[in-house]
């Protein structure tokens, strides 16, 4: 009986190692982190920085390889989804700083950059600071880089009778606003980074009748994907609103959404933009982000 036990669990431990799994997993390149030493102090620690910075990176590189979502490689040209680098610097007898950075190679984006200080120059204090690093570089692995996003101002179309030219000042006013409201809320999200349009959208006259031409000049500013928005005046008190997403490269359309006959004044129409946004995009993505987990 002990025997057949063994011998399944050794079929097991075959099955998950093996090497499609192994091929499944995240790439990651790590340098060697530098180390500087500028407290001035008389004694020349020269070998036992060594043998602490060798025995840090050693344990880095078993804390991350032993998890089976990653797999340690020698460079991106040879498969690393990401590169690790760090430094760390002595700066008094009793302060060290570690600068540790994650890229992102393909989307060539820092998925972490942060500056950490540890007390104490011994193996524990040693031991201690890579624990602490180690999961900081391990959770920045397992989050997606941020998707850079184009998000155009928000147009006004007046389907109101007394509509004619260009939106009143007061119109320009507030959408203004909902274009800042809606940056701010997807930039909140932690899911997106906005991309600075400036002036490349004037040019083209109306986005939301330009047939996604809105893709192309996304794509042109280096963003992943656009994001366009209309808000639509039914009467003085009446409006609906509207927005789509779509992939820079590809044109196609990832998301939209649009609301249902909204009552207000023209002063809602940031609150009644950020709610949609909210609602369509921000919390649909997460819950779609949540299943696929």
């Amino acid at each position: 009986m002990r025997r057949s036990q063994l011998i399944l669990s050794a079929l097991l431990l075959f099955v998950f190692s093996s090497p499609a799994d192994a091929a499944a997993a995240i790439g990651v390149a790590m340098d060697d982190f530098s180390y500087t030493d500028t407290s001035a102090e008389p004694t020349n620690q020269t070998a036992a920085h060594e043998r602490r910075l060798a025995a840090f990176m050693a344990a880095l590189r078993r804390d991350i390889g032993a998890d089976p979502r990653y797999r340690l490689v020698p460079s991106a040209q040879d498969g690393a989804a990401f590169k690790v680098i760090g430094g760390i610097q002595k700066t008094s007898t009793l302060v060290q700083w570690a600068k540790v950075a994650v890229i992102d190679v393909g989307a060539k984006r820092l998925v972490l950059d942060k500056l950490y200080s540890f007390r104490g120059d011994n193996d524990e204090a040693w031991e201690r600071a890579e624990v602490f690093v180690s999961r900081e570089v391990m959770a920045a692995l397992g989050t997606p880089a941020p998707i850079a996003l184009a998000v155009f101002d928000f147009e006004l179309e007046d389907m109101t009778a007394a509509s004619a030219g260009a939106p009143a000042g007061s119109d320009a006013s507030y959408l203004a606003e909902v274009t800042g409201g809606v940056r701010e809320a997807l930039g909140q999200s932690g899911r997106y980074r906005i991309v600075d349009v400036g002036g490349e959208a004037g040019r083209t006259g109306a986005l939301r009748d330009c047939g996604g031409c809105e893709a192309s000049i996304a794509q042109k500013l280096g963003a992943d994907q656009s994001l366009i928005g209309v808000v639509r005046r039914v009467s003085r008190t009446e409006y609906t609103l509207g927005f789509q997403v779509r992939d820079a490269r590809t044109s196609a359309v990832l998301a939209r959404g649009d609301s249902g006959l909204r009552l207000g004044a023209d002063y809602s129409w940031k609150r009644g933009a950020v709610r949609l946004v909210r609602d369509r995009l921000i919390e649909s993505q997460q819950a779609t982000d949540a299943v696929r987990k």
